[in-house]
């Protein structure tokens, strides 16, 4: 007996779609995207099927395409393939295989939900995923948004199984005998999710056996509270930020000095305009007596002037630079920190970080001048003879249109470039046996 009932109750409950929408659901063979499948036939919603082969297991990953193509077949609904070469495409983008799966695959569902006039992409994420997502988030890191794990719905993405554990599914397939395809990849280890699904929650169910049910019960309790901050912060903005234009506001510093909790409301009101953490702290340590320093985001740039803060729109012609003085200690460029300091040539241990440059101090021409990537910059890499053009050094390096768009070049004054940062430094400003002083800059974020 399948849950419809179950089932049809959470859409309505969630206001996932309506009765008579179509919906495209990814169905990867597994029993999740398999057990939704059949939910839908019972409950006579009206879907087609979407499967991605992502050609990472060869023939099994034929199998999956097989299986989900008979699938289809057996209910009787549209049937959408596409075949993929994800380690290419990862490659390419300077991504994992699993972060690049997931955007082949978001992007191509969204194709077909568009072409073949489907209101919605259902993916069988359940109870137990949501568990597993806030601890990964929680692990690594996060905000407030962190904690309410997977959401019923978002845009035009619903997740209907959100109701079921990954042991009712399990045994909701066992006791109608239905078939689907076991991912072999899914018994390692080797990913964070895996680790966390077969060696972490095992031991934290000897602890709380209901342990998905009081997650789902958090989860719901911490996007109430998000709803609330995100209301609250909404009207705070309202009131410190004045605008002076259609995309620049100034606000008061002393009103920001008086914000308590100070640390997470400033991350909050910023938030939209895509300052980090780190840039937000070294604002707030130079806010009080270094008025004219910049702060940057990818989209927005911060100016101290005296005792107030000008938020302004970047435009698509701002190169975004940053000028280092001599005397510079730390400072931030889009969503980066940068530390400076010099120390003697004599003993000192180089890390082969390429996120630290050791220049010889004595060559330098200051201000130095961090900026983006030109047309036509060239340098000469470390340990190499002659030049290279940097634009043949990023496709040496795999980078993408997008990746070469982010990376900092440390200029001299006399306009050589000192180190494409991250990646390499320049051959005539390294340290050698006649270097005495040396300029250590190093990047982190």
């Amino acid at each position: 007996m399948l849950p419809t009932g179950r089932l049809q109750s959470y859409i309505s409950q969630n206001n996932l779609f309506g009765t008579t929408d179509r919906l495209l659901l990814g169905v990867s063979g597994g029993k999740d995207s398999v057990l939704m499948a059949h939910l839908f036939y019972a409950a006579g919603i009206q879907f087609g099927i979407a499967h991605c082969n992502f050609g990472l297991r060869g023939p099994e990953s034929d199998g999956d395409e097989e299986f989900t193509r008979s699938l289809a077949e057996q209910l009787g609904v549209p049937f959408h393939i596409v075949r993929f070469n994800t380690k290419e495409h990862a490659s390419a983008q300077q991504i994992s295989i699993q972060m690049a799966a997931r955007e082949l695959r978001y992007s191509w569902f969204e194709k077909i939900r568009g072409e073949h006039g489907y209101q919605y992409i259902a993916v069988a994420q359940h109870k137990s995923d949501a568990t597993e997502t806030v601890l990964l988030n929680l692990i690594r890191g996060t905000g407030i948004s962190g904690l309410h794990g997977i959401l019923p719905r978002r845009d035009r993405i619903i997740r209907p199984l959100l109701f079921l554990s990954s042991e009712e599914i399990s045994s909701i397939i066992a006791d109608n005998g239905i078939a689907y395809r076991e991912d072999s990849s899914n018994a390692t280890v080797k990913y964070a999710r895996n680790k966390i699904r077969h060696e972490v929650i095992p031991k934290m169910k000897e602890l709380n056996k209901d342990l998905d049910l009081t997650f789902e019960q958090n989860s719901r309790r911490f996007l109430q509270l998000e709803t609330f901050l995100n209301h609250e912060v909404e009207k705070l903005r309202s009131q410190l930020f004045k605008p002076l234009s259609a995309d620049t506001w100034e606000i008061s510093i002393e009103s920001l000095t008086a914000l308590h909790p100070r640390e997470l409301l400033l991350f909050e009101l910023f938030r939209p305009y895509h300052f980090s953490e780190t840039t937000l702290q070294d604002l707030a340590g130079a806010w009080n007596n270094q008025s004219g320093k910049i702060f940057e985001s990818r989209s927005h740039t911060l100016l101290i002037d005296r005792n107030l803060l000008i938020l302004k729109k970047r435009t698509a012609q701002e190169t975004g630079y940053t000028l280092i003085s001599d005397d510079t200690m730390c400072f931030s460029w889009k969503d980066n920190r940068f530390t400076c300091r010099y120390a003697s040539a004599e003993g000192l241990k180089f890390s082969g970080d390429s996120k630290i440059a050791y220049l010889d101090a004595d060559l330098l021409q200051f201000p130095l001048k961090l900026r983006l990537w030109n047309q036509g910059d060239y340098f000469h890499p470390l340990g190499m003879k002659g030049r290279k053009k940097i634009s043949d050094f990023f496709i040496s390096q795999k980078l993408s249109r997008f990746a070469k768009e982010e990376v900092g070049i440390l200029e001299n004054r006399n306009g050589d470039i000192l180190w494409i940062v991250g990646y390499r430094s320049d051959n005539r400003y390294r340290v050698s046996k006649d270097t005495k002083n040396i300029f250590i800059i190093e990047a982190s974020e």
